[in-house]
């Protein structure tokens, strides 16, 4: 499409490589600047998507049920992302309900906060009750109820894209089979019932918190994450 030019022209510049590359990173700097983050002045809209996470512990008879609402941002751009907003916690078990409820109002405050709220697992994960903690189905050590809750929370995290899932490589899940077998061979390890799918003797890894600890060729080594006294 042709452009008449009905004014005089009094001036001219021919565009260098470097004027495009400031032309572009101009362009995508406003593309950036219109991206909507995560801010403590975003208004709540009225309905959130939300997931319910149960939690069921030899400490209490009662169950406890976290539930973490997310708001969408950008919502129908290729910035979309799911970002949580609030999380509530519930249980007939009244015993926890002050510290719970301000545990949570604490949580959604960093939530709303924006930023990265990732930090939030470990600090909750590395809680210890002084009364001593409890294995979970499959042999995995809970420290605390707390701990719990930073697992669910890790686990939503998850889910939704914040947190990326650890997947050990082939080679080192090579080497657990490996080393599960031979040490299956030489214990003549029985599988029973339960949902421990490791030996009955294993200890405990402080890795990865599970009982799947045992002795192979003199060295201390974690059927479940890999992790080795040896290297």
């Amino acid at each position: 499409m042709a452009l008449k030019i009905k004014n005089k022209i009094v001036g001219y510049k021919v565009l260098t490589e470097e004027d495009k590359e400031e032309v572009k990173q101009s362009s995508n700097d406003d593309t950036i600047a219109d991206v909507e983050s995560m801010h403590e002045n975003l208004t709540r809209p009225e309905m959130l998507f939300g997931s319910t996470y149960k939690i069921k512990t030899p400490q209490s008879e009662h169950a406890l049920y976290i539930t973490i609402n997310d708001m969408i941002l950008n919502m129908g751009t290729e910035h979309e992302e799911r970002r949580p907003y609030e999380v509530f916690i519930n249980s007939k078990n009244m015993e926890h309900f002050q510290w719970v409820l301000a545990l949570t109002r604490v949580i959604s405050a960093v939530f709303r906060k924006g930023g990265d709220a990732c930090f939030l697992v470990e600090e909750l994960k590395a809680v210890f009750d002084p009364k001593g903690g409890y294995f979970k189905k499959g042999g995995t050590f809970m420290p605390s109820l707390v701990a719990e809750i930073g697992c669910a929370i890790e686990s939503h995290m998850k889910f939704i894209g914040m947190l990326k899932e650890h997947e050990l490589d082939e080679h080192q899940k090579k080497l657990i089979a490996s080393k599960r077998k031979e040490f299956e061979e030489k214990n003549k390890a029985v599988e029973d019932d339960t949902d421990n799918n490791f030996p009955e003797k294993a200890q405990l890894c402080t890795k990865c918190q599970t009982k799947a600890l045992v002795l192979m060729d003199g060295c201390m080594t974690c059927l479940n994450c890999g992790d080795s006294k040896c290297g």
